[in-house]
């Protein structure tokens, strides 16, 4: 409640908290540990710090000022993750946000990749509808909207690249079967030796940035929780990739409004500890 009552607070339209892990017990529970405790909190530390603004809230841990939850038009009821949406429509509306990391909130994550298949794809959809309605609402005025610029690109760089990842990955795949039944082993280690390279820089970059983040984080409480990082890196890219070509058409006929709705069902989680 401070930062709505503050000096100056006038203005906010909603503060989201820091997201923590409740439920650690299995390795792809560990694995989001890493995510929402580090990677989740200084992407928006980032995004606060340098361009004022937020790319999304926090679902599930976000206290909203009544008045600019109405300016805006209330949620939105055809878009799978009314947290994004409604992040740019506040702030198109000239509302600031707050991000909050040191008020920390718990949540239980999925704990099947079953279970997190299903809420990445809402996540993924979400975002894409976010990225193709706000194109025209920054062009129209990008001398104003230039910090709204770099999150957009940012996004358009990770749609491109899951495709990229995906089309890169099924040709290496292909690639490597040609060589493996053409028994040409210098072409076969070769590639092999140029995929260690490049997993290996993006692996290093990668370890980098969950030092820093843990470090920011809590005071580097968790850094424990870095022996899980590559399980995390593992299952992220794939499903990141993935989730992002399956959604990427169903997204655009929801923002074009030939289908979609907003509901969605949570997928059961373990219970979370006393």
């Amino acid at each position: 409640m401070n930062y709505f009552l503050r000096p100056g607070g006038q203005n906010v339209a909603a503060v989201t908290a820091n997201m923590d892990v409740q439920n650690r017990s299995l390795l792809l529970e560990k694995s989001q540990t890493i995510e929402f405790s580090s990677i989740v909190g200084i992407i928006k530390r980032s995004q606060m710090g340098v361009l004022g603004n937020m790319y999304a809230y926090s679902g599930a841990n976000t206290m909203y000022r009544k008045n600019a939850v109405l300016d805006c038009g209330g949620f939105c009821q055809d878009r799978a993750t009314e947290d994004i949406s409604i992040a740019w429509d506040q702030q198109f509306s000239g509302w600031k946000a707050v991000f909050a990391p040191d008020i920390m909130l718990y949540m239980n994550v999925p704990s099947t990749l079953g279970m997190l298949y299903s809420q990445r794809k809402r996540w993924a959809k979400g975002g894409t509808e976010a990225w193709v309605t706000n194109f025209s609402r920054i062009f129209k005025h990008p001398i104003k909207n230039i910090a709204k610029i770099v999150l957009l690109l940012d996004q358009t760089g990770s749609i491109i690249w899951s495709f990229y990842y995906l089309i890169f990955t099924g040709w290496l795949a292909l690639k490597l079967f040609y060589f493996v039944f053409t028994n040409d082993t210098e072409q076969l280690i070769h590639t092999l030796d140029m995929v260690f390279v490049f997993s290996a820089f993006i692996s290093m970059v990668g370890i980098w940035q969950l030092v820093a983040s843990f470090v920011l984080d809590n005071h580097g409480a968790k850094l424990k929780y870095l022996l899980f990082a590559p399980m995390y890196m593992a299952w992220y890219w794939q499903m990141n990739a993935i989730t992002i070509a399956v959604t990427f058409i169903p997204a655009l006929k929801s923002v074009l409004g030939l289908a979609g709705q907003g509901t969605w069902v949570s997928p059961t989680r373990t219970k979370m500890k006393k």
